[in-house]
């Protein structure tokens, strides 16, 4: 292959000795990625080495260490105008595979960093797969978080390599396996040092020729080989099913799909199962839940770009004030991130708790991609500290004490007092409370910021950053830094009460208070908003965030709901006078057994709150009628989120429609198959959105009034993420 054609298709062939090195190689790219002009390469270069007879065999690997195949390039999908189209395209490159799955040389893959979608349908058709044992290395079929399947033969190779009952479960859940999981489940062959790796590929190659090495054979369990009859697939095939429509209730169109590929695959053979993966794939991309997934895709990796780069301080070390949940939390990520962290606490047995927290949490990942050795690392970042002088040691603070605006400001007075004459970004992990009025009083307040993390913060992905007025550009862009080396999708909005995140959430919680004080049953309320896509109904997020901390929240709303007109809710106070404090108490608004949330509401905290439609049961055990009653709720509180996430922009605390969607949904779970409220508002149309909450406010009240932004949207025919 030509220089010149290695450049424009990312691909470069190289010789060791008698065997063919395939490098992928696109520095253009912060990662490698599948595309048609590597394929057509690929199917060029597998023909010469098949015609070389001085060539026995190929590795497959990547010029850039830790980055192998991260996926198919997701942007290239939106180019396709018909399913025939996309059909057309699937069936070219499963002609490629089966060519590369059928050659008389061995090719080996080599595979070092994340292995994904395409690329592991790729490496799927090849004779011989080797993994290093690098943190990065993760193998997997991700396609349905996009809303899709896999469509160059995933569904009917993996079930071949890993039995149905693992691959269904990898294919409808998008979960990736780590290198000691993938040699275990025998979707590789071995395992290689990362140093080691090309050199072992290539010996793989010459004892592939010569017969002396063989494709790793497993032995099954008799369990495993039950579930590999005609019989022991189909029971897998349905406990997928009913296993993926409970978690999914049926609002993502791939999992039925998925469902008919496999079951293709397994009733009439890999021909089948190609051709209905085909068909498959080209009717999901066209679909709304698709378009809506790779939107969000597209804007979490646009998030991840720092639009301050160049001003942020070098940062090596971070101080983390109160080790608590948050505070051991955001040091967790933080030291996975390479920094060091100085943990303080009020004293230091309650840093060193805060440490062992962090310990715990790390401990959770060892055999996921992380060694024992390399947690023990980690660990060693953090150090306990007992006064505010070794602060100084650090380039940014994060605090993450309680709750009092006052108690704020004296951490950040000794803060700048310990950090006197240095360039120091003081940040508050604040919920609600306005960055301005922690700043009062501040010697530098262009260096205090908001940074709000979620809980648990190792687990949820987003970091609202907050800036006032005076914050300088400095200190947003090393917040924006160290939120990226903590592996967070950032989003940047302006102060206000409850930021973003905080009040969107604030009003559509008390929404859901006033339909429960109105009689509407705290089951159906629940199962509602469950099934219209939320992870949680508001009663079980409540828990989750903490009833005394949701007290909190709602006095520094309350300023901002009194001047909507609106009167707080007394549920909250009440079941923190009667000690309903949450899932941290084993005792909220529902049951607890063990430290675990159960199915069952608490009748007690439902009496105390004062809901009146309580009636016994779980959630999902709604009366009979109850379901119009459900959607009526469900189209009420989805309505205030929207409505507030377009008042949050039209007010400036947004500074995009795709930060709305990406708070939205990374941090507050709105449901990501609709987008986010400002695609929702695009999918379903401006005119009819603002027609739904006219309605809403004949019903219930000014509070549900169109907002003039959308109104002029609706009445422009144009659209938040641009176009008409």
């Amino acid at each position: 292959m030509k220089p010149a054609d290695a450049a424009a298709t990312g691909l470069r062939v190289e010789r060791r000795g008698t065997v063919a090195l395939l490098v992928v190689d696109q520095p253009a790219r912060p990662v490698n990625l599948l595309d048609t002009a590597l394929l057509d390469a690929l199917s060029q270069a597998v023909d010469e080495l098949v015609a070389d007879p001085g060539v026995i065999g190929a590795v497959l690997c990547s010029s850039r260490p830790g980055s192998f195949l991260a996926g198919a390039d997701v942007s290239s999908f939106l180019d396709y105008t018909s399913p025939a189209e996309v059909e057309a395209a699937i069936r070219q490159g499963n002609a490629l595979l089966e060519r590369i799955e059928g050659c008389g040389k061995p090719l080996v893959a080599a595979i070092d960093g994340a292995c994904l979608g395409g690329g592991t349908e790729l490496v799927l058709a090849m004779r011989y797969r080797l993994a290093s044992t690098g943190s990065g290395t993760r193998i997997g079929l991700p396609e349905v978080q996009l809303g899709l399947l896999p469509g160059l033969g995933g569904c009917v190779r993996l079930p071949e390599r890993v039995g149905l009952a693992q691959a269904a479960d990898m294919i409808l859940s998008g979960r990736n396996l780590f290198p000691r999981q993938a040699l275990k489940g025998g979707l590789v062959d071995a395992l290689v040092h990362p140093e080691g790796l090309l050199a072992a590929a290539v010996a793989a190659v010459h004892g592939l020729a010569s017969g002396k090495t063989k494709p790793r054979a497993l032995k099954r369990s008799a369990v495993w080989r039950a579930l590999e009859t005609r019989p022991g697939r189909e029971l897998v095939l349905k406990r997928a099913r009913s296993k993926a429509l409970a978690r999914t209730r049926g609002n993502y169109p791939a999992v039925d799909e998925i469902l008919r590929s496999l079951t293709a695959a397994t009733r009439g053979g890999r021909a089948a199962g190609f051709a209905e993966s085909a068909a498959g794939f080209a009717r999901l991309l066209f679909t709304p839940e698709a378009r809506a997934l790779i939107y969000l895709f597209f804007a979490q990796t646009a998030a991840k770009k720092n639009p301050f780069k160049g001003e942020a301080l070098p940062v090596e070390a971070v101080a983390v004030l109160g080790a608590g949940l948050m505070g051991s939390g955001i040091a967790e990520v933080s030291a996975a991130g390479g920094l060091r962290v100085l943990l303080k606490d009020r004293d230091l047995e309650l840093a060193l708790k805060g440490k062992a927290n962090v310990y715990r949490g790390l401990s959770s990942r060892v055999g996921k991609g992380r060694t024992a050795f390399e947690r023990d690392q980690l660990v060693e970042r953090v150090r306990p500290i007992d006064d505010y002088a070794k602060v100084a040691g650090a380039q940014l603070t994060i605090e993450a004490v309680l709750e009092e605006p006052t108690l704020k400001r004296e951490v950040l007075a000794e803060v700048e007092r310990a950090t006197a004459g240095e360039r120091h970004v003081f940040a508050s992990n604040t919920s609600a409370i306005r960055i301005a009025e922690i700043a009062t009083g501040a010697r530098r307040p262009e260096a205090v910021i908001g940074m709000h993390y979620f809980s648990p913060v190792p687990k949820m992905p987003l970091l609202e950053i907050v800036v006032t007025d005076r914050t300088a550009d400095w200190a947003t862009a090393t917040a924006f830094a160290v939120g990226a080396r903590q592996g967070k999708t950032t989003i940047v909005v302006n102060d206000g009460p409850g930021f973003y995140t905080t009040r969107v959430l604030s009003f559509y919680s008390a929404e859901a208070m006033r339909a429960l004080e109105e009689g509407v049953d705290p089951r159906v309320l629940e199962a509602a908003m469950v099934g219209y896509g939320f992870p949680l109904g508001p009663l079980a997020l409540l828990d989750d965030v903490g009833i005394d901390v949701g007290a909190k929240i709602e006095k520094v709303m309350e300023p901002l709901m009194a001047s909507r007109g609106l009167a707080p809710s007394r549920a909250s106070a009440e079941l923190v006078a009667a000690g309903y404090l949450g899932r941290k108490a084993g005792k909220g608004l529902y049951r607890y057994e063990g430290g675990r949330r159960t199915k069952e509401l608490d009748e007690g905290a439902l009496r105390t709150a004062g809901f009146r439609g309580s009636g016994g049961g779980a959630p999902g055990a709604v009366r009979s009628g109850a379901e119009g009653k459900g959607a009526d709720v469900a189209e009420r509180l989805a309505l205030t989120f929207v409505r507030e996430a377009v008042l949050c922009l039209e007010e400036g605390v947004l500074r995009s429609a795709r930060d709305g969607d990406v708070g939205a949904v990374f941090g507050l779970g709105f449901p990501p198959f609709r987008g986010g409220p400002f695609f929702l508002i695009d999918q379903e149309g401006a005119a009819s959105v603002a027609a739904r909450l006219s309605v809403l406010a004949e019903r219930h009240g000014d509070r549900f009034a169109p907002p003039r932004s959308l109104v002029e949207l609706a009445e422009s025919g144009r659209r938040f993420h641009g176009g008409a």
